[in-house]
């Protein structure tokens, strides 16, 4: 049971990572940092197919991510 968590964690942080990869920049710079982070908060720009897909995984994954982090940890001991 251990050894499946571990593997499907595994899974999940390979995945994590490349749909983090596939994301395309949102700005570049301390300044677009700062307003892309504003304009993202209040829904300025909207993401539009693939982008939108690419969220929602990314959302997801990193959810089951830490989830299966959490069930590890409490199985290991």
């Amino acid at each position: 049971m251990n050894m499946f968590l571990e593997v499907l964690l595994v899974i999940f942080s390979i995945g994590l990572i490349a749909v983090v990869l596939l994301q395309k920049g949102k700005s570049a710079g301390l300044s677009g940092a700062i307003s892309g982070g504003a304009e993202h908060l209040f829904g300025k720009t909207k993401a539009r197919g693939m982008e939108l897909v690419l969220e929602r995984v990314t959302v997801g994954l990193a959810v089951g991510f830490f989830v299966l982090s959490i069930v590890v940890a409490v199985v290991a001991n």
